[in-house]
Order: structure tokens, then sequence, then C-alpha cells
């Protein structure tokens, strides 16, 4: 092994503006923190011990499964104007007959009868009379007029057939109309319908998929398990979507008219939503896929509108990324194959978890304590930047999308995705370089990539043997997760308003709209806005097993944030030592989309002005100069974390310790070892594999791996999250079955009414095969969703002064 490359001791000796060490000061003396007394910090230290409170929001995918004739999307497809206007002119010969073939064959040619992000249709009769008022409720233009108008599409959520008429819902609200129903029962105990009113707020309608957010905030501390608290609230929550979708098959009687809706984890867009987002307009696909936003705003269409806004920025976002790719030379002629006027990214799906300071949170709401929105940022925007350099740690470790391109695939300008937006062009050269190197398009040792035609593309794969790649988490390239500052804009710079700077920038240049808010893969949560001050990750895909991955990683979260804070106040890093220069911004974040394409190494400049990141490179093994880029460093993916993995176990080794979090530390270094094949990354590999029945994802088309892939996610993988979440219920409901609970007599009333005197824990025992196999009862299905408001309530009850606290 080679020695470690050492940085100069004195590249740390940086100047501070004045401006920026008043910032520092009064932070500290508003959390009381002695510079000359650095032992005394760590209880007072933010996200420190007893300080964090924790929640997360899941993006969900829907599916309906059925024949073409009984479900909406195809019914709807057919019976549109866009089809008939295509009908006219493919007879009328103005338009090619092939686009009106292959739009009728995405109908037809559907073998697993699954069709994702499809509404459904049942009778309003079926509805309790309290579900009726909650969906009269969200159809008012403003739900804060109770006497105002209705929406003025109304109508789309209505329809007739055989003389009935029938709403007509997406399944993410069908979520909410769900719970509404199961708790409208007259002599439901009042904790059930209390609890299950506030519940509904958190099944929210946004981008394409539902989302839920946690029921409250979670307090951190090992004694409640860490981060495997708000994992386990995640699967909670899971198990209650699964429950309410299933509810609604039987009582709503949409098995009995051919629908059956699912809902599950999956990271990105369905591959058959791919394909028709090709065969029809931009405009259509909204139509057919913009959430109709009934639930989690007063005003719905005017985020209905504020979503199809997204949309068309992304869109012409995308089409500009190749304008980029040519600037950055990597498109050296015109022969490109432009992406669709239309991009499906927002049907992305994934998890953001969401950390809080009650410390801070404190301050920040007293306002003679020094600690306003001015220090809040300079110190939050510093915190980012030193956690981004943590992120590899992340991705494919906890989280991941595994995903096949074909030969014909790895067009520049589709593959690259929304990285030319992301990138600075010397990073996003050199990762499109070693892509090509990492795949498997070379032929007698020349790297080729597919010449346009998508028939000559395929006889030269099948010629040549040219099989395409497989990247490790496919979601962080499809997605515009993380915006490039500008030159005159950064996005963290520690200034007041810099984020409303940037977005005018890049709307400028095409890039991004004022309207939405910043992307980052890691993002300041700011008191103003959410009212506690805090941090959500933004960069999680699919974890293969939600206690375990999703656990482990709200523990490093936690560690780095609580580490990236200490650093900030002590002064041992500053805004200095990570200067905002879009080239330096890309210089860290290029190891983060790396790690996500799965490419072993990376390119630093010798004399790059990010100290911190020099810092870390001076623990890194086998760091020597690039042959190639002269001037550069060439390092290694996999001994870079282990470094960061190093600077965590000696840096924060206090942290570590008071936190409790040496197992997180231990089994993040066997997710490192490569021969453990402990990673996320790894896990859902197999199971994917397993579905498709193979055992090399190279010998599969892109095709098969993908389309095996979501099968995965659709069955085997829902299943072991959904027997996870039953697991948890029967303990819950255990403790609320045991004897402390009943001399309490808080619940005793519920119970009784659930389970009759019997066992819960028996009643969730014997429901598991009947829930897993899709077969249980309506009465059965409202008596566990009922119980997991009950349990809701308990836990709410116990967190409930740290929940306020926050």
């Amino acid at each position: 092994m080679s020695p470690h490359y050492a940085p100069s001791g004195a590249a740390f000796q940086v100047l501070v503006s004045p401006a920026a060490a008043d910032l520092l000061e009064r932070s500290r003396r508003a959390l009381d923190l002695d510079p000359e007394n650095p032992a005394a910090w760590l209880e007072r230290l933010p996200f420190g011990p007893g300080d964090t409170t924790a929640g997360a929001e899941n993006e969900l995918q829907t599916a309906v499964a059925g024949e073409r004739e009984a479900v909406d999307l195809p019914r709807r497809i057919l019976a549109s104007s866009y089809y008939r206007n295509l009908e006219r002119k493919a007879a009328a010969g103005d338009t090619p007959v092939r686009r009106l073939q292959e739009l009728n064959a995405f109908i037809t040619d559907n073998p697993d009868r699954v069709w994702e992000h499809s509404w459904v249709r049942f009778s309003r009769d079926r509805l309790s009379d309290f579900a009726r008022s909650v969906l009269e409720t969200d159809l008012l233009a403003d739900k804060r007029q109770p006497r105002g108008p209705r929406r003025s599409d109304c109508e789309c959520f209505h329809c007739q057939e055989a003389g009935e008429n029938l709403l007509r819902l997406p399944v993410s609200y069908l979520l909410k109309l769900a719970l509404a129903d199961a708790i409208g029962d007259a002599d439901l105990p009042a904790v059930l319908r209390e609890g299950g009113t506030r519940l509904l707020g958190h099944f929210l309608n946004d981008n394409t998929s539902p989302e839920t957010f946690s029921f409250f905030p979670l307090p951190l501390a090992p004694a409640t398990g860490n981060g495997r608290r708000v994992a386990a609230e995640t699967l909670q929550r899971f198990l209650l979507s699964h429950l309410l979708a299933d509810y609604a098959n039987r009582h709503f009687e949409l098995d009995a008219r051919g629908q059956h809706a699912l809902v599950y984890f999956s990271p990105h867009p369905p591959i058959r939503q791919r394909r028709l987002n090709e065969l029809i307009s931009d405009a259509f696909y909204r139509e057919l896929f913009m959430n109709p936003c009934l639930s989690g705003w007063d005003r719905g269409e005017d985020k209905h509108a504020y979503m199809a806004l997204c949309h068309r920025v992304l869109s012409r976002s995308q089409l500009n990324a190749v304008a980029r790719l040519k600037e950055a030379g990597i498109i050296a002629n015109n022969l490109v194959v432009l992406p669709n006027t239309s991009n499906i990214s927002l049907a992305n799906n994934g998890t953001h978890l969401s950390l809080g300071s009650r410390r801070l949170s404190r301050l920040r709401g007293d306002e003679v304590t020094g600690f306003g929105p001015a220090e809040e940022k300079h110190v939050g925007d510093l915190v980012l930047k030193i956690s981004e350099h943590f992120l590899p740690l992340f991705v494919g470790t906890y989280s991941a999308a595994p995903y096949r391109f074909d030969f014909q695939d790895l067009h520049p300008e589709k593959a690259l995705g929304f990285l030319p937006h992301e990138l600075h062009d010397i990073h996003l050269r050199m990762i499109w370089r070693r892509w090509r190197r990492k795949a498997d398009i070379r032929f007698f040792g020349k790297s080729i990539t597919p010449f346009g035609p998508e028939w000559l593309d395929r006889l030269v794969s099948r010629g040549c043997g040219l099989r395409g790649d497989l990247v490790r988490d496919f979601r962080l390239i499809d997605y515009l997760v993380s915006v490039m500052s500008t030159d005159e804009s950064p996005a963290m710079d520690g200034t007041p308003g810099n984020d409303a700077r940037l977005k005018k920038d890049l709307a400028a240049q095409g890039v991004f709209h004022p309207a939405m808010p910043l992307y980052l893969l890691h993002r300041l949560r700011p008191f103003a806005d959410y009212g506690f001050c805090g941090f959500e990750g933004r960069h999680y895909s699919q974890f293969a097993d939600i206690l375990e991955d999703m656990g482990r990683a709200a523990d490093l979260q936690w560690l780095v944030t609580a580490l990236a804070y200490r650093e900030a106040l002590s002064g041992r890093t500053t805004h200095t030592d990570i200067p905002d220069a879009p080239v330096i911004e890309s210089e860290r974040r290029q190891v983060i989309f790396g790690s996500a394409i799965g490419i072993p190494t990376f390119f630093v400049l010798k004399k790059t002005a990010n100290r911190f990141l020099l810092r870390i490179l001076g623990r890194t093994a086998e760091v020597r100069p690039s042959r190639r880029y002269q001037g550069y460093l060439r390092v290694r993916q996999d001994c870079f974390r282990r470094a960061l993995l190093a600077y965590l176990q000696t840096e924060a080794a206090d942290l570590v310790e008071a936190l409790q979090l040496e197992e997180t530390l231990a089994d993040l270094a066997l997710r490192l070892d490569e021969k453990s094949r402990r990673t996320a990354a790894d896990r859902l590999l197999g199971g994917i594999l397993n579905t498709a029945g193979a055992a090399d994802p190279m010998r599969l088309s892109a095709a098969e791996f993908n389309g095996a892939a979501e099968r995965y996610y659709r069955t085997g993988l829902r299943r072991h999250h959904l027997a996870a979440a039953l697991d948890l219920l029967r303990a819950d409901l255990k403790a609320l079955d045991d004897w402390p609970a009943w001399r309490s007599g808080r619940d005793n009333a519920a119970m009784l009414y659930l389970f009759n005197g019997c066992s819960a824990d028996r009643f969730v025992a014997n429901a598991g095969p009947d829930l897993l196999a899709d077969r249980l009862s309506p009465e059965a299905l409202k008596t566990l969703i009922l119980a997991l408001v009950l349990t809701v309530e308990a836990q709410r009850r116990q967190v409930q002064p740290a929940a306020t606290d926050r």
C-alpha cells in the first residue's frame, strides 16, 4: 500500500473575515460554548446527546393491477381527445401510423397487468358519511373557506359507467379517503377517532407519487434505539398505507371492479411509464400523471399548477443539458439523440430524512438570545458543505437503485441525465470517460459509444458483444438532486438570500425556476420556514431493509451533522476552508455521483483550495499523481470511504461514545468491506437476480433486469417490508395488552372495541399470512388500521413533551 497523501500543515492556517468571526462568536455565546473549555461542549452541542429529533418523508410507488378493460389508465388514454386526434392524423397520413401502433401496443402488451400510477374508479355510495365530508372539503377551491366555491376541475374526479356515477381518484388520495372511511363509525372510541383524524393530514398528494411524513418528531436517543426509531416509524406508515390500499380494494369494491391498488417502495420511474412518456406529448403526460393535489394543500389547484410548472421546467432543463454537454466537449458533433420534451423525473421516489436541534430551535424562537437568521444561515451553510464530503459513505451503502443500461442506452445525452447542471465541465468529462471505461462497450480495446439510430446500435451491440453497464444508484443520476452554484451566486456561502439569488441565475440559464425550492442533496431547514432548526438529507433511494439500512443511515447522518456543527462552531473549519467556487463545489460532488455510477476512482486538483478535502486525503491510502490529468491526484473511491470512516472514528470518538454509535461504525466498516457483500446495493441486486432467475446482471438485457427490479420491489421486497412492520405492530400491541397498560386504563375501551378481550398479539399473528397474500377481509383490515392508529397515539403521548419542545 502506498503512503497516505499528506498536505502541508500550513494549508490549514486561514484568515476569517471580521463579519464571519462575529457571527461565529455570537453563535458560541448563545449556546454557552467556551472556546477555552472544549471539554464542556459535548452536553451543549447542537445535535449532541439529548438534543436531536428526527422525521422522515417517504414517496411511494402506486400501481393498479387488472385488465386493460377495467383499469382507468388505459381506458382514459383510449377515451382521450389526444388518442382520437392521433387516430385521425394517422388515417389522414399527417402523422406516421407507427406512432398510433406503438401507443396501441403499450395498452395491449402488458403481460403483468400492472398499470403504474393509474387512478381508480368506485361508487361514492361505498363511503361513510365522514369520508364524504372529507372529500367535500378537499374539493373546495380553498379549504380555509368552507363556504367558498369548489375546484374548477371537479369534473375530473367523477365519471359515468353503465349509467352509474363513479368517483375517479388517484391512489395517493385513495389512501386518505380509506382512512377517513375506517374511522367514520359513530360508536368509535374517541382515542381512535381523534387519533385517526390527526393522521389524515400526513397523507400528501404531491408530484406523481403519494407521500407520507412522520406522524410526529421522534427524539433520537440510545434508550429508544437511536435511528432505528425513525426507521420503525417509517415501517409503521408503510404498513398503514398498505392496509388502507387493501381496505379500499375490498370495502370500496375495487377488486370487484377488476382493479387492485398497490403501494410499495420503488426508487425510479417505471420502465413502462418511460415508454409511454416517449409516445405522448408533454401536456398529455401531465394530464395523466400530475397529481391533482387534493390532500395536504389549502389551495390544491394552485399546487397542481405549481407541479405542472416543475414538470415543464425540468423538461426544459433536460433539453438544455444537451447544449451543456456540447460545451463541455462530450458531444463532439451534432449527432445526438434528443431527450423527449417531457421528463418523468418527478415520478422518482426517495426518502427525505430531517434532523432537528431543540437547542437551536429554542434559541431561534427567542429574539434576545443573539442567535438569529444570520447566525443560523452562516453556520448552517458551512455544516452542509462539511457534511457533503461524507455523503459517499451513504450512496450504495445504505440505499441504492440498481439499474441496467444496454449499449444503445449509453448516449451521453441520455445516460448522464441532469449531471451537466450538477457538475463542472472538468468533472463531467472525467466521469464520462471513466464511465465509458467501466462499461462493457469496448471492442478490441477501444470504447464504442452508440451511433444514434436504435436499429444500428442494436446491431452493433449484438455483433460486437457490447452489453452496456450496471449502475448502483440510478435515482441520483436520473433526477436533478443538486443544482450547481454559479460564480456570482453561491448556494452555501452563509449569506441570507443566497438561494433566491442562485435560483434567479439558474432561471436565466433555463435550468430552474425561482418558484421552486432549491434542489440540494442536503438542505437547510430554516426556523422561519419550518418552525425548527435542522437539516434534510435527500440522498436516500431504496432501502433493502428499512430497520437496518435506514436506521443505521439515520445514525450516521446524526453523527456527521453533530461533528460538522462542532467543526463549524470551533472554527477548525470555516467557509474559507471550503470555498464556494462552482469548480470546488463540483470537485466534492463528483465523488457522490461517481459512487452512484460505480466508478472506482476520481481526481482532485493537487492544489485544490478545499482544505477540508485535503484533510481527508491526508488519511487516504493509495493516492498518487494522475498520469492522464496533469496536476491532479488519482484517488480510489474505496480508500476514500475508508478514510472518511477513519476521520469519524478519530475526530468524533467522543460523540460516537456519547451517542452510543459504536455498533453503527462497526456496521459501516463491514459494509465498506467489498468481500462482505453487506451493502444495500449488493442485497438489492441479489433480490433482483433471484426474481429474474439469473446469476449475472450483465447476462440480462436492460429490459429484463429493470423489469425484474420492478417486480422485486412490487412483490418480494414489499412483502419483506410488510413482514417487518407486522412484527413491530405485534410488539407495540403486546405492550398495550400488558398488565401495566391495562392498569393505567387509558386505552382499555379502544382495546376492547378492537379485540373484544382476545389477544391482540394472536390476532396480528393469525392475520399476517393472509395480509401478505392479499386476502384479508375488510373487517380484519379495518381492525388492523385502527390498531395502528391506537399504537401511534400511544407513542405520540410518550414523546409529546419532546415533540412540543422541538
